[in-house]
């Protein structure tokens, strides 16, 4: 928290003045200028014009104009523009009109995530009330919490929204930290000295802007309004960590910029060539477009896209709403997540873990006998109109782990609901919570006479037993008392220690039995003396059932996961060690904030995983950024308002769906619908399997710029002696027709067996690899050439040409010409069939994989070869594309080149697993 707040007296507007709101509170109230009586109307007023509004305001970044401008000229799109072009000069309008389409399409995509983090910002505005009470000219009045300024001394009470930071004067509170926090109990805040090197989080005498009061009254004297506050403070945060590209986009703009230049370079120097080797200015420019079109991947943009769709439409079935398409391929890259505790990894439903008794010593289960029925008076729970208990998590948790003669356990019984009825109606005196004295109580009459029933901290408890010389005592039910004296307080000690230990929040339940005749006690003090110890009550948040086997299958995968929470140490390790998190070393950090630079890193260099317990804002920010500076891709999850920066800042901020905030959800890339840690996994695997397939249609693609290419070179090279092989429209109609619907079935690919078993790619991996380049021009693209070639020249030579035979209209072999460059083309997409199914496996073999397990794959296919029948047979689009009825000979050569593409494929594959195996042999046998 900033504690750079304005000056109430007199300096200029916007200019801060130091004020450190945990300094003596005479000293504060005097440079703040306000007293018991509050500020005058006409002060605040003035000073509500030199600082403004209490409220958050958003900064503006950019114009419109300027992120669309952007986003047209991206490298891919500058590529998509100059292939709209081409479609242009040959005559194809509609292609043209496809490819803008798809870029303003993607500009749109963009733009939204734009609007992210002002969104999220926006949202921090909800958390502020409407209105606040506050003292001005000595009396108590409700003005706009907008109007709110420093000075001013505000009333909260139980159910409150803290409307600005602010400093208690008098009274104590618990307040409900957790969406600045992340800590699932309410903290105790109470009028007094501040504690020294104490972060202002944890200062006891500190409320904060957007909290919740949940018990207690007090009233505070406000030291902080607006953008100073710590929800603005957390608002600048959340605008200064800018989106930053994920890894597919920066390197899908690198590949751009490289096949432009490939492209543009080709085209330009076998321009030179043709026009040297004595070609027609005509016919060597139209062989530069075709070289330009034939290199240009006009498909891959708008396939990518629809991949990274259709991946977000199955992970929406999963549970995880992902808002940015990119963030799809950056899950599967992950290799680190940084995981929220309370609601995450746990169930965020406090149940009663143990019980501990004087007489039986401990044990888990549910509380019986004395201690459950002070358990029970002394709560303020209600039941809902649906049955479901309502109150202080830690009260539902103790009754519905009371066992009461009569009632039974849980909220399922219906005696529960006439159990806490009675519990009202026989209350005589109710003392809440306490802050300070870490105690509630209540005064209850049974059978004719008083019982006082307390449960609260076990120190304050122990301090107020009755100091019996037997250790006897006898409660109204009969049953033994706690014996005081130095063995059994040690028993007490140890128990608490174990409990504490194992990650439990203690509470210690005691009674007392007032003598007849002794009048309902007026004074918490008359009360809460000479109890009698029944027991102590561990409770906790316990693990979601499914946490274990996410955290298992993050190992099995190489992910790191670590814990950033607001909780304390031993409970956070707690479950983190329940979960599997830290096998086979778990480091705890039991003061996050408090972790220096130099040290975070050192901690996040060695083999091991980390809980981060008692996290600011800034500690999961820090985390984040120390993460991606040592090259981790970093999913950090959070719920709270606290969340925001640190999940705008992350690779993949994930939210939760349920428990979440606004905030949260808003500066997220993911929002988890059911906050289950186990989708995450889940979508990490999704990540993984769209990553892969995103590679496949790539090698898909870019092994038909081989077969494309060679055809031009062919009639390059030798001089026009061999006539143009492929013509542009041909190369169009398989780019933007024949290739989509295989290239986006590929998007749809099941994962390859052990998929989870590999380690996360490097992050600086590219999503082209050489070996893909390899495989798709090396292999499959040369093999695709020397088919298409073949079929090309057996028609022609077939119909009696010879190199350098005229071929143009007129000429007696014109027809056979066409129906050559037809042979190419179907040749072309009949390779593109056998290049589909060898790309579905990178490794596997397809038996592995199962021929018919991608029916939409299937389905492409079909749609090709129907789409290629009609441009074959069909006169009206015989004369568009150039082409011709194939002979039956003709068609039975091209039919068999799906097997020999994909066979190829398969012994190349086959053959370098019997590599693979033989070095594992070797490496076992050395």
């Amino acid at each position: 928290m900033s504690d750079d707040v304005p000056s109430p007296s007199g300096s200029p507007l916007g200019s801060p003045v130091t004020v450190d709101p945990r300094e003596p509170l005479s000293r504060l109230r005097r440079e703040l200028d306000t007293g018991d009586e509050g500020l005058s109307a006409r002060e605040a007023a003035r000073r509500l014009a030199v600082y403004g509004a209490n409220e958050v305001r958003r900064e503006r970044h950019g114009w419109f104009g300027r992120e669309l401008a952007r986003q047209l000229v991206h490298p891919l799109a500058l590529l998509l523009w100059g292939a709209g072009a081409l479609a242009l000069v040959a005559g194809t309008s509609v292609l043209a009109e496809a490819i803008v389409a798809v870029i303003l399409l993607n500009a749109g995509f963009a733009l939204v995530q734009e609007r992210h983090a002002e969104r999220a910002v926006e949202a921090l505005a909800g958390y502020l009330p409407d209105r606040a009470h506050v003292v001005r000219d000595g009396a108590t009045r409700a003005v706009p919490a907008a109007e709110l300024v420093p000075g001013d001394l505000v009333v909260l009470e139980e159910g409150d929204r803290v409307p600005a930071d602010a400093r208690l004067t008098d009274g104590a509170l618990e307040v409900d930290l957790s969406m600045l926090t992340g800590e699932s109990a309410p903290a105790e805040r109470l009028a007094g000295a501040a504690q020294e090197e104490l972060p202002p989080l944890r200062e006891s005498n500190l409320v904060f802007s957007g909290t919740t009061c949940v018990g207690g009254q007090a009233r505070a004297v406000v030291f902080a309004t607006g953008v100073h506050t710590e929800l603005g403070r957390i608002a600048a945060l959340s605008q200064r960590t800018k989106r930053e590209e994920s890894p597919l986009e920066r390197q899908v703009k690198g590949v751009a910029w490289l096949i432009a230049a490939v492209a543009v370079g080709m085209g330009a120097a076998f321009l030179a060539v043709g026009v040297a080797a004595g070609l027609p200015v005509t016919d060597a420019l139209t062989f530069a477009i075709g070289l330009l079109v034939a290199n240009v991947p006009e498909g891959l943009l708008p396939t990518i896209t629809l991949a990274l769709a259709l991946g977000v439409r199955l992970l929406a079935r999963s549970g995880a709403v992902v808002k940015r398409l990119s963030a799809v391929e950056t899950l599967g890259s992950t290799n680190v997540i940084c995981t929220d505790k309370t609601g995450t990894l746990t169930q965020n439903r406090m149940t009663l873990r143990s019980v501990w008794t004087p007489e039986g010593g401990e044990r888990s289960g549910p509380a019986t006998g004395a201690p459950a029925e002070a358990m029970v008076e002394c709560t303020t729970v209600t039941v809902g109109e649906d049955g479901s208990l309502h109150g202080d998590p830690t009260e539902v948790a103790l009754v519905e782990a009371a066992v009461r003669p009569g009632v039974g356990t849980g909220t399922e019984d219906a005696g529960t609901e006439a159990e806490l009825a009675e519990r009202d109606a026989r209350r005589r005196a109710l003392f809440r919570f306490d802050p300070r004295l870490r105690l509630m109580s209540t005064v209850s009459e049974h059978d004719g006479g008083l019982v006082v029933s307390v449960k609260g901290a076990p120190e304050a408890v122990l301090a107020r037993l009755a100091k019996s010389e037997d250790g006897g005592g006898r409660g109204r039910d009969g049953e033994g008392g706690a014996d005081t004296g130095a063995d059994q307080g040690a028993a007490v000690e140890d128990a608490v220690s174990r409990m504490t230990a194992a990650g439990l929040r203690v509470l210690a339940v005691a009674a007392r039995e007032l003598p007849p005749g002794t009048p309902v006690p007026r004074q918490r003090e008359d009360a809460e003396m000479e109890l009698r110890l029944l027991g102590l009550v561990g409770l906790y948040d316990p693990p979601r059932a499914e946490a274990a086997g996410a955290v298992r299958r993050c190992h099995e995968a190489g992910l790191r996961v670590h814990v950033v929470t607001g909780d304390n140490g031993g409970t956070a390790s707690a479950v983190a060690r329940d979960v599997g998190i830290g096998e086979p070393e778990l480091r705890v950090v039991d003061d996050g904030g408090a972790v220096t630079d130099q040290d975070l890193d050192e901690l996040l260099r060695a083999d091991c995983e980390i809980v981060f317990a008692r996290s600011s804002p800034e500690t999961k920010l820090r985390v984040a950024d120390a993460l991606r500076a040592h090259g981790q891709i970093v999913a950090m999850t959070g719920d709270g308002v606290n969340d925001a920066p640190a999940l705008h800042r992350a690779h993949i901020g994930v939210a939760m769906g349920r428990s979440g905030t606004d905030v949260a959800r808003e500066a997220s890339t993911m929002v988890l619908t059911d906050d289950d840690f186990a989708t995450i996994v889940t979508a990490v695997e999704s990540g993984r399997r769209v990553y892969e397939n995103v590679r496949k249609f790539i090698v898909y693609i870019f092994a038909h710029a081989v077969p494309e290419v060679v055809p031009f070179l062919v009639f390059a090279l030798s001089g026009g002696t061999v006539p143009l092989p492929l013509t542009v429209l041909q190369i169009l109609a398989v780019d933007l027709g024949t290739e989509t619907l295989p290239a986006l079935a590929l998007g749809r690919e099941p994962a390859e067996p052990g998929l989870m078993n590999r380690p996360p790619r490097r992050s600086g991996q590219g999503v082209i690899t050489k070996d893909m380049l390899v495989r798709a021009w090396g292999y499959l693209g040369l093999v695709s050439a020397a088919l298409v070639m073949g079929a090309f020249f057996y028609v022609l030579w077939r119909a009696g040409w010879h190199p350098g035979d005229p071929t143009g209209p007129g000429s007696g072999l014109h027809e056979a010409y066409l129906t050559a460059t037809t042979a190419t083309f179907a040749g072309i997409v009949m390779c593109q069939i056998g290049t589909a199914l060898a790309a579905r496996t990178e490794h596997a073999s397809l038996r592995q994989v199962g021929l018919f397990t991608n029916p939409l794959l299937l389905a492409g296919i079909a749609f090709e070869l129907v789409f290629t029948a009609a441009l074959v047979w069909l006169p009206p689009l015989q004369h568009i594309f150039g082409t011709a009825a194939l002979p039956g000979d003709a068609v039975a050569l091209i039919a068999t080149f799906p097997v020999v593409v994909w066979g190829t494929d398969e012994l190349r594959r086959r053959h370098r697993r019997h590599r693979r195996t033989c070095r594992y042999a070797a490496a076992a046998g050395g």
